[in-house]
């Protein structure tokens, strides 16, 4: 497995990693949201921080790879808010039923704008 992973493109280890990461990290923010009232929120934050040690397994190589690789810090931070924008959205719509706004196109839409000057040569 590690042979095959490390044979990947650095973008698809950095870019895979952090997509991974953000949807354990979205379950550990909101996933307890969806049945707040069946437990206590001392046991949802426990829950959540179980959750987010997986997260965090897979965030910090991430960064890591990324950045020794050639990303800057701020091309990784963009890319993190892309990534957790079209991770939330079918969170939001197929987990947790939030209806489908168009205020999540254009927050896109702004990413899209953020990723362009922050990778631009």
């Amino acid at each position: 497995m590690s042979a095959f992973f490390s044979s990947l493109p650095l973008s698809v280890q950095t870019f895979g990693l952090l997509v991974l990461s953000n949807l354990f990290m979205t379950f550990a923010w909101y996933g307890h949201l969806k049945h707040q009232a069946a437990k206590p929120w001392l046991v949802a934050a426990l829950v959540s921080w179980g959750i987010a040690l997986f997260e965090y397994l897979l965030q910090v190589p991430a960064n890591r790879i990324g950045y020794s690789g050639g990303y800057s810090l701020a091309q990784l931070k963009i890319a993190q808010e892309v990534i957790t924008l079209a991770v939330f959205v079918p969170f939001a719509v197929f987990y947790m039923g939030q209806p489908l706004k168009l205020d999540y196109l254009w927050a896109g839409l702004c990413l899209i704008g953020a990723v362009y000057f922050i990778f631009r040569a």
